[in-house]
């Protein structure tokens, strides 16, 4: 079985990847910066989970200063990382945003995702199979006005991957994967925002009453079965309704 580990595990798509990769049997480390309700005692040492707030760059480094990943992934003939964690807000055009937010944004986002690529490759080298999954967003490939920073976000999600498989040349795959439109949290927020902070708001209105946003459990288990397939990271990035 798989070694894991996957950041923002605690809820929505996080919540549903990590679940069902337990039920596979596969060791998983979540780390959030809440702890899951559900997940604790039913799989014991099978899963372990840390409170990590990666939006604060000191807490980061201090993980990343830890053996904790070398002592995971140690026994692993298969590792794994998927980068979930993210943040939308904050949402609104350039002016009104407060820095405090951006900054936590592009911490979360960025900084967080390609601080744990580095640790990963540098501490799975004796791996045989390693992958990478970051989890971006089809708005880092088309502008959304009110979301400069979460587009740019994952714009750069898109761009470090093919980075990466440039460096690596098939020694980690790794893909930055669009999961599509999900019924998660992340839609209440982008209901709960004015039109002025985002224009397109209407757009995902209608997803909701429509019943048009896909169920977490439904994209956890394609975005599993894609990321354990022999096709994975043929392209450094995809979309995952593609397939």
């Amino acid at each position: 079985m798989a070694h894991i580990l996957i950041t923002g595990h605690s809820r929505g798509l996080g919540s549903a990847i990590a679940e069902q990769l337990l039920d596979l049997g596969h060791h998983v480390l979540g780390l959030s910066r809440n702890p899951h309700r559900r997940l604790g005692k039913p799989y014991g040492q099978q899963f372990r989970e840390l409170s990590v707030d990666l939006g604060q760059p000191q807490a980061l480094s201090a993980f990343l200063s830890t053996s904790i990943l070398e002592d995971f992934f140690r026994s692993a003939d298969q590792a794994l990382l998927i980068n979930n964690a993210g943040l939308l807000t904050p949402i609104g055009p350039a002016g009104t945003l407060a820095q405090e937010r951006i900054l936590e944004s592009v911490t979360v986002n960025i900084a967080a995702a390609l601080g744990l690529a580095n640790q990963f490759i540098a501490t799975t080298a004796a791996c045989a199979d390693r992958r990478i999954a970051h989890i971006s967003s089809g708005a880092g490939r088309s502008p959304y006005a009110g979301w400069g920073v979460y587009c740019a976000s994952k714009a750069a999600l898109d761009h470090h991957a093919r980075c990466l498989n440039l460096e690596l040349q098939g020694r980690c795959r790794v893909e930055s994967i669009a999961p599509g439109i999900i019924d998660t949290g992340m839609q209440s927020q982008i209901r709960a925002a004015s039109l002025e902070q985002f224009p397109m708001r209407p757009k995902f209105d209608q997803l909701k009453e429509t019943g048009s946003l896909a169920p977490a459990e439904g994209v956890a288990k394609k975005l599993i079965g894609h990321l354990f397939s022999d096709a994975y990271g043929d392209s450094p990035c995809s979309d995952l309704r593609d397939f």
